[in-house]
Parts: structure tokens; C-alpha cells; sequence
């Protein structure tokens, strides 16, 4: 079985020639989808819940270490996005690098960072507004917000949300970019705001025990928080769209995780700042610190500027998704019904609604939490293959056009596998029998499916 035949990079880019997307995307909307992809979760949520459990005020160390490891991984992500400006992502480029099972299974992995993050995002939104509403007074029936398992019926507010952006993706990517442009600055102006709130409460006695878990709780929380920066990668997904990849693809990449980076160490070393971290393991960690600081508007504003975060992440979560499904569709790995496009929006329509379907039915009916543990782990295997493909092509092609170089690729290669691989590790210790469960399915679906399907199968 030849399971590592190639497409070559000019028949990939060729096959998106003829059956592409319209492309109506710039720089600053690939900034804005890494950005709206990145914050979110992380920073309303991951921040206070790692401080109190893993790193204390050292979250902020943590929040540097994951993004030392992303770095690198976006840097090669940027070259080959720029060599390949074919959507699909790490799927795409492990086609032409590595081949077309290493694809097949970082296109599996990474169902696992769009497809059930999207529903672990979901099930949140939900639960950030139902509390909302409780604390307006509006309590809604246990049995429409928990699933079965929990002792609901279902989870209706997340096949509510799930379902309407759902309804935009289907209409098009420039609606859908609009919405993402106004939750952005919504939640960017909630962030900005919590500093300037909550900057001058900051006690200082409350970092003088910086690092309450050791060394090997900062690395621990790192691979905690990692999934918090995987943003960028859905940046990719978009090349298709994108105006002028070779030039806007490598500025959303690396501008939209140097902007994330930035805010996820200032929200955390303020926030821990301003309450003990021991205070922090709850689902409003950001909200409920300003109201144990006497501050009950900016608690609000708070949580508004969170379900703005958590909704734009859903948003680019179901697009990256169907995104990626449509390129393997595409390939025949998967049905051709994924890459048909609407003939009124020109949006891979089946594509969209059954990603909202499995979003709709495993948010709403199903409990995640083992899922939700294994999606990062899918996001590292897919920044090794990235980074490994960077190194197999710059020394076996050099004589292909770079629209972007990774500087000093002999270094930041080795450091972008080495990092990723230990964060994996860590994860890999805590859940690796459920992201084994999940690699054998994907398997049986591409022996008993894909393989046989496949377009390179047929040529």
C-alpha cells in the first residue's frame, strides 16, 4: 500500500484554482480571525483555573513558555503558508511534505482542535450565559441548560448559538468576518478595560509566593494554557480567501500571536495581582476578582467582553472546521459532498451544516469533558509535522519561491518539535488513552473509506 504518495505543491495549488473560495481577505481580517480564534477561554476562564491548580502567580511564566513553543511553530507555519496558500492548513502542507496518510492523520487531530473544541466552547458560552442571566434574576430550567449525563434533557442554549453562527457561515465568509471584526473589538475593549480597572488594586504581597507549585507547575500550566494560542493556526485555514497570501498570511500568523501573547501575561500577572490565587478556580475567574474588589460594574463588563470572546472563538472554531473538512473532501479522503459549494453564497454548505449538526449533538446532548482534555494534543502532533515539513523542504527543495523565510530554520525547527513533544508528553500522561481511542477510529475510517477513495488513489 502506498500509503505516503504525494500531491505536489503546484497540483495542490492548481486543484484550489479550479474549485477555490471567493477571496475577499486581507491582513488585518487574518489578524482579527488569529486574535478572535486565540482570546477567549484562555484568558476569561484557563487564566484564573491553571493559577489556582497548577502555576499560581507564575501563570504569567506558564503563558510565556507556551508561547516560546508557538513561536517557532507559527514561524514554519508562515513559511509553508506561504509556499502553499491552499486552505487546509497543517493538512494541506503534510500532504505535499510528508504524505497522504501523516495528512490524513494531522487532519483527524485537527477535528479534534476545531470539531470538539467547538463543542467544548459551545457547552461554555452556554454556561457563562446562563450565569449571567441567573444574576439577573432570569434562572432558566436545569433540564434546557445540562445534558442528559448531567441530569438535563439538553443543552439548548450552546445548539442555539452553535446553530446561528452556523446560519452566517452558510451565507458567507464576509458576514461571518464582519461579526468576528465587532466581537474583537468588543472583547479587546473589555481586556483593556479590566487593566485600567484593575491595575491600581494590585497588591504586591500577593506575588510574594510567585511560584506556589515549583518549576514543575509553571511547565505544567504551560501545557495547561497551551490550547490558548492555537489561534493561529485556524489563520491558515483561510488561505484560500486571502487576497494575497504569500504576503498577508505569514502578518496574520505572527502578528495575531505576538498581540495574544502580550495580553494572556498582562491579564495574568494583573489578576493575580489583584486577588489571592487560590480564589481563582471558578468559571468567572476575571469577573468575580473585580467583585471581591468592590467593583460590581466592571464585573459586568467582564462578562459581557467574555461571552463576545467565547462566541467569536466559536465562530472561527466552526469555520477552520469546515474549512479543513472541505480540503480533504476535496482530496477524496472524505465525501465529495463537503466540497460542494452553494451556487448563491459560494460556501462550502454541506461542509458548514454538518459541522454545526456534530457541534449541535455532542454540545448539546453529550459531556466532554474527556474530549475536551485531548484537543491540544491533536493541535502539538500537527506543529511537529508543520515544523518538520519546514526543515524536509528547505533541504530537499531550496529552489522553491518563499513568499516568508523562517529565520534561523536550523534552530527553530529542533526548539518549535522539541517543546511540542514535551508539552504532548505531559498531556499524553494525563489522557493518552482517550487520544488513542480517538487515533484508532480515524484509522478504521481510512483504511475502510479514505484510502480507497482518495484522488491519487484513482490517478
Amino acid at each position: 500500500m502506498n500509503l505516503f504518495r504525494k500531491k505536489t505543491i503546484k497540483e495542490l495549488i492548481a486543484n484550489s484554482e479550479k474549485h477555490s473560495l471567493k477571496k475577499t481577505l486581507g491582513a488585518f481580517d487574518l489578524i482579527m480571525i488569529g486574535i478572535g480564534c486565540t482570546i477567549g477561554t484562555g484568558i476569561f476562564v484557563i487564566t484564573g483555573i491553571a493559577a489556582a491548580k497548577y502555576a499560581g502567580p507564575a501563570i504569567s511564566v506558564s503563558y510565556l513558555l507556551a508561547a516560546f513553543a508557538c513561536i517557532f511553530a507559527a514561524l514554519c507555519y508562515a513559511e509553508l503558508a506561504s509556499m502553499v496558500p491552499v486552505s487546509g492548513s497543517a493538512y494541506t502542507y503534510s500532504y505535499a511534505v510528508l504524505g497522504e496518510f501523516i495528512a490524513w492523520m494531522v487532519g483527524w487531530g485537527l477535528v479534534l482542535e476545531y470539531g470538539v473544541g467547538a463543542s467544548t466552547v459551545a457547552a461554555g458560552w452556554s454556561g457563562y450565559v446562563v450565569g449571567i442571566l441567573k444574576s439577573g434574576g432570569v434562572i432558566l430550567p436545569d433540564y434546557l441548560t445540562k445534558v442528559p449525563f448531567d441530569g438535563g434533557i439538553v443543552n439548548l442554549p450552546a445548539i442555539i448559538i452553535t446553530s446561528f453562527i452556523g446560519l452566517l457561515l452558510f451565507r458567507g465568509t464576509k458576514e461571518s468576518v464582519w461579526l468576528n471584526r465587532v466581537l474583537v473589538v468588543v472583547k479587546l475593549g473589555v481586556i483593556f478595560l479590566f487593566l485600567a480597572i484593575a491595575s491600581p488594586m494590585i497588591k504586591t504581597s500577593n506575588w510574594e509566593n510567585f511560584m506556589p507549585f515549583g518549576i514543575n507547575g509553571v511547565l505544567l500550566g504551560a501545557a495547561t494554557v497551551f490550547y490558548a494560542y492555537i489561534g493561529f493556526d485556524a489563520v491558515a485555514t483561510a488561505a484560500e480567501e486571502c487576497k494575497n497570501p504569500q504576503r498577508d498570511l505569514p502578518i496574520g500568523i505572527i502578528v495575531s500571536l505576538l498581540i495574544c501573547t502580550l495580553l494572556y501575561v498582562l491579564v495574568s500577572l494583573v489578576l493575580t495581582g489583584i486577588v489571592d490565587y487560590t480564589t481563582l478556580d471558578n468559571s468567572e475567574p476575571l469577573a468575580k476578582a473585580l467583585r471581591m474588589n468592590g467593583n460590581n460594574m466592571g464585573s459586568i463588563l467582564v462578562a459581557v467582553g467574555a461571552v463576545a470572546g467565547i462566541t467569536s472563538v466559536l465562530l472561527i472554531l466552526l469555520y477552520g472546521q469546515s474549512r479543513i473538512f472541505f480540503v480533504m473532501s476535496r482530496d477524496g479522503l472524505i465525501s465529495k459532498s463537503f466540497s460542494n459549494l452553494h451556487k448563491r453564497f459560494a460556501t462550502p454548505y454541506f461542509s458548514v451544516v454538518m459541522v454545526v449538526l456534530f457541534v449541535c449533538v455532542t454540545s448539546g446532548f453529550l459531556p466532554l469533558e474527556a474530549l475536551s482534555h485531548i484537543t491540544s494534543i491533536g493541535t502539538l502532533f500537527a506543529f511537529i509535522v508543520v515544523s518538520l515539513g519546514v526543515l524536509i523542504l528547505r533541504v530537499k527543495r531550496p529552489e522553491i519561491e518563499r513568499g516568508f523565510k523562517c529565520p534561523a530554520v536550523y534552530l527553530a525547527v529542533p526548539l518549535s518539535v522539541m517543546s511540542c513533544s514535551y508539552l504532548a508528553y505531559n498531556l499524553l500522561l494525563q489522557n493518552g488513552i482517550w487520544f488513542l481511542l480517538w487515533s484508532i477510529v480515524g484509522l478504521i475510517i481510512y483504511f475502510s473509506y479514505g484510502y480507497h477513495k482518495s484522488a491519487l488513489n484513482k490517478k
